[in-house]
């Protein structure tokens, strides 16, 4: 076999392999982002935040952000979006999400398993998360 063979064979197969690293990386990458269009499960549009919904917005952040996506959006793996049809208020009162904060809930629409009790929020901080999931709701066509 002659050199510059040997040369474009070894050629080839060095973009192969680099190739294929960066997909799977790429790929990685995207999976356990945990925020971002890639992590989001639904689109979100953010209307103008009343006070109080500001404030529920910075508490949000805080203590759901993390599982619940930056926009209450959801996040793949972790947690399920609060901007979705199921946590409409008529399906999940706001009575609901003081009874999650305070109990924790029992996987039972989503597969994410169990919602542990956020001991981090009181009783006027989650009125303002609920304020601020609604805002969003509302703006997003979820009554």
């Amino acid at each position: 076999m002659s050199r510059a063979r040997i040369l474009t064979t070894a050629a080839v197969s060095l973009a192969l392999v680099l190739g294929g690293a960066a997909f799977w990386l790429s790929r990685h990458q995207q999976a356990s982002q945990p925020s971002g269009a890639s992590g989001a499960m639904v689109q979100v549009r953010v209307p103008d935040l009343s006070a109080v919904a500001l404030e529920g917005q910075a508490l949000f952040q805080g203590n759901c952000a993390m599982c619940h996506g930056d926009l209450a959006d959801g996040r793949q793996g972790l947690g399920p979006p609060l901007v979705h049809k199921i946590y409409e208020p008529g399906h999940h009162s706001d009575g609901s999400f003081y009874l999650a904060a305070a109990q924790g809930v029992r996987a039972h629409h989503w597969r994410f398993g169990n919602m542990p009790p956020v001991d981090t929020v009181s009783q006027d901080d989650v009125g303002k998360i609920v304020a601020y999931v609604r805002s969003l709701q509302r703006a997003n066509g979820i009554y």
